[in-house]
């Protein structure tokens, strides 16, 4: 889930928001201003009800952020990457780069996020009794008592034993260390996470055509994101059982075709698009040093009235965009930065930092089906894993 606003970094992890996290605050507000808080403490202006929806709404969003802080900050002590953490419709996402090594490291990580929601409704049920025995306002404790309900709820389910939750996450955790073998314990955890997204489709749906409100639109919406979440999770886990142990420098295509910056894009399309059977071209200087990378889908998109006039420079995907990778390097770690501006394409540097090869979507197609060929497992190499940036 991609960020819309950066609010900046908290124990140096970058935080920031979707667009459609502002859809929880509105739904929010509107629920409880005109209808819970009128309904449970009569007496007070619309404008007292709206502020405590208000201050209610920004407090649950910062429980969210703290659920997924509690997360990164335990993965970074373990050893995992945290790209930073994005809060959006359907509440937080931890986005990490590779997997805990060790069972125990997964359990922590997991079960801190549930547990500091658990925390936090304490502190709100305390905070309730303190200001209720300072004011007596029953407006404010209700906000209070609220907030603790509603992080005790968070954490409740996001224990539920079903990938990509937090309890799916623990599942995983407990059985790796039972089995000894975690891709197979996560693919357990993701196959229980879309069975259990299935269920929350099916009773959501049946609470809309029984007439029973439109919150099961919400319930049917969770269990659709949960079946594509654990889906994909357990497609990914597939990929990274049989890539584990293949390098970078066994499925790259080696010297690739390149170009230079300054290079017009119709003299190379005559000179080189139409001769030569590529879609990749590495843009090296003089020095022999990368300075972009153009596809066939970049070319392709310049008018034809402008192709004598642009160069090859102006629509490159400039260098800090581009996925580099070594030839030692393990193939999963590669595979999570190969998106973007490149098309999914990554370029291979040499020890001095020269182009050697390049690794297309067809290169790790061709290796997936090698790989499936020797059978699941045939490959046990560097456990590294990068997860998708999803962590509830």
């Amino acid at each position: 889930m991609n960020e819309s606003v950066r609010l900046g970094r908290i124990a140096g992890i970058p935080v920031g928001l979707n667009v459609s996290v502002l859809v929880i605050v509105v739904i929010l507000v509107v629920g409880l201003a005109f209808g819970l808080f009128p309904e449970s403490f009569a007496g007070y202006s619309t404008a007292a009800y709206l502020l405590a929806a208000l201050l209610a709404a920004l407090a649950f969003l910062a429980s969210l952020l703290a659920h997924e802080l509690a997360h990164a900050v335990v993965a970074k002590r373990h050893g995992v990457e945290v790209e930073g953490i994005t809060l959006w419709l359907l509440g937080g996402v931890a986005r990490l780069h590779g997997e805990p090594r060790t069972p125990r490291a997964d359990f922590l990580i997991a079960v801190v996020g549930p547990l500091t929601s658990v925390a936090l409704g304490a502190v709100f049920w305390l905070l309730a009794l303190a200001v209720g025995w300072a004011t007596g306002s029953p407006l404010a404790v209700g906000t209070l008592v609220y907030l603790a309900l509603l992080n005790v709820v968070l954490a409740v389910f996001n224990l539920i034993p079903a990938a990509p939750l937090d309890g799916g996450r623990v599942l995983r955790a407990a059985l790796w260390r039972w089995r000894g073998d975690r891709h197979a314990a996560a693919i357990s955890a993701a196959r229980a996470g879309r069975a259990f997204g299935f269920v929350l489709i099916t009773l959501g749906l049946l609470q809309v055509v029984t007439g029973m409100g439109v919150n099961g639109l919400w319930l049917a919406l969770i269990g659709w994101f949960l079946v594509n979440a654990a889906a994909a999770e357990e497609q990914q886990t597939r990929v990274q059982t049989v890539l584990g142990g293949v390098r970078v420098g066994d499925v790259m295509t080696p010297h690739p075709l390149t170009a230079h910056p300054d290079e017009t894009v119709a003299d190379f399309i005559h000179q080189v698009v139409l001769a030569r059977r590529f879609s990749t071209y590495p843009l090296v200087d003089e020095l022999g040093r990368l300075d972009g990378l153009v596809t066939l889908n970049r070319i392709r998109d310049v008018p034809a009235a402008l192709r004598a006039t642009t160069t090859l420079r102006e629509i490159a995907c400039p260098l800090e965009g581009i996925p580099l990778g070594r030839p030692e390097q393990p193939l999963t770690e590669l595979l999570a930065n190969m998106s973007g501006c490149t098309d999914g394409r990554a370029v291979v540097l040499s020890p001095d930092r020269r182009v050697i090869g390049l690794v297309t979507p067809s290169d790790i197609s061709r290796a997936i089906q090698v790989g499936e060929l020797t059978g699941p497992y045939a490959h046990r190499g560097a456990d590294v894993v990068t997860l998708p940036p999803r962590r509830p």
